[in-house]
């Protein structure tokens, strides 16, 4: 496929927005759960129960996580500046970044502790596991409900969403563990079972940091298939070329494009590039779309950088 370039002689935006009635849900959530890492954590030291601990430690970390996804919602929806012209969307990925790395800490802790427990078996309480578990399950439920409607429109909010939804999946083991506690008096149950809880969050985590390092980078977002998107523009009518294609996140839910569109026999108006902009939002979720028009009538520079 041959690539032209030509002066930039048009340009179009397109935008949309993420919906912004979920800043209060995330300061319920983090109440909720700060209240209940409280509880968890003073009854698991009451009674001696690593797994307590270490889902209370979870918990914590949840805590941090939407404070800090609730900071990025707020900061994204900031107007741009003449010196951040994007304004501060980008907040939310170095949220999500540092959110990895202090899970990733947690792990390690958590694991490291389990494992002394295997040497030292302690007694446990079975059924204060099971009733502070119990309120766990509530308490995540209620907060991964306030977080259902939103996950289709939002990333940021899906994420959440998923996060809370596995720890009520967790704490749900950690009742599991506990009842198995009271019929067995298998007190390594408790390390093995927060171990588990150490496997599950690390599972989670690993996704999480590498996406969130993969966007600091400019990587195309995961939901997005590059090569599908310049299939789609290369289909759109008098399209007969695509090239200098780039995607990037400007946040975790908002994705910008940068495309030059070789169109040698349409008189592109303003409003042709404002429905392949629109098209770009509905198809890929691509909500800031730059597209340069032009003419074919001179070599492309960029054709030897091309990666797709």
């Amino acid at each position: 496929m041959a690539h032209d370039h030509h002066s930039h002689d048009e340009h179009s935006h397109g935008h949309s927005h993420a919906p912004t009635d979920f800043g209060w849900r995330f300061m319920v959530g983090v109440v909720l759960n700060l209240v209940f890492v409280v509880v968890e954590a003073g009854f698991g030291f009451a009674v001696n129960s690593l797994a307590l601990v270490a889902d209370a430690g979870h918990n914590l970390s949840d805590v941090l996580g939407l404070a800090l996804a609730w900071g990025a919602f707020v900061l994204s929806r900031r107007a741009p500046s003449s010196r951040r012209t994007y304004g501060m969307r980008r907040s939310s990925i170095l949220a999500a970044l540092f959110n990895a790395l202090f899970l990733l800490f947690a792990i390690g802790a958590i694991a490291w502790e389990a494992v002394q427990r295997f040497w030292r078996p302690e007694p446990v309480s079975g059924w204060t596991v099971v009733i502070v578990a119990l309120i766990g399950i509530a308490v995540n439920g209620v907060t991964t409900m306030l977080f259902a409607g939103g996950q289709k429109e939002d990333l940021n909010v899906r994420a959440a969403f998923l996060h809370m939804a596995a720890d009520t999946a967790v704490s749900a083991g950690v009742v599991l563990g506990g009842l198995l506690i009271l019929y067995t008096q298998w007190y390594w149950i408790d390390p093995v079972l927060s171990l588990a809880i150490a496997v599950i969050i690390f599972w989670g985590t690993w996704g999480l940091l590498r996406e969130s390092v993969d966007l600091s980078l400019d990587a195309v977002p995961t939901s997005i298939d590059p090569k599908k998107v310049k299939a789609f523009l290369e289909s759109w009518p008098d399209v007969t070329a695509v090239h200098d294609l780039h995607i990037w996140p400007l946040s975790t839910t908002d994705f910008a494009l940068t495309a030059h569109l070789v169109m040698p026999d349409h008189d592109c108006n303003d409003e042709e590039i404002q429905k392949i902009s629109q098209a770009l939002a509905s198809e890929f979720g691509i909500t800031h779309s730059t597209l340069q028009i032009e003419r074919g009538s001179l070599p492309c520079p960029f054709a030897s950088e091309e990666a797709l």
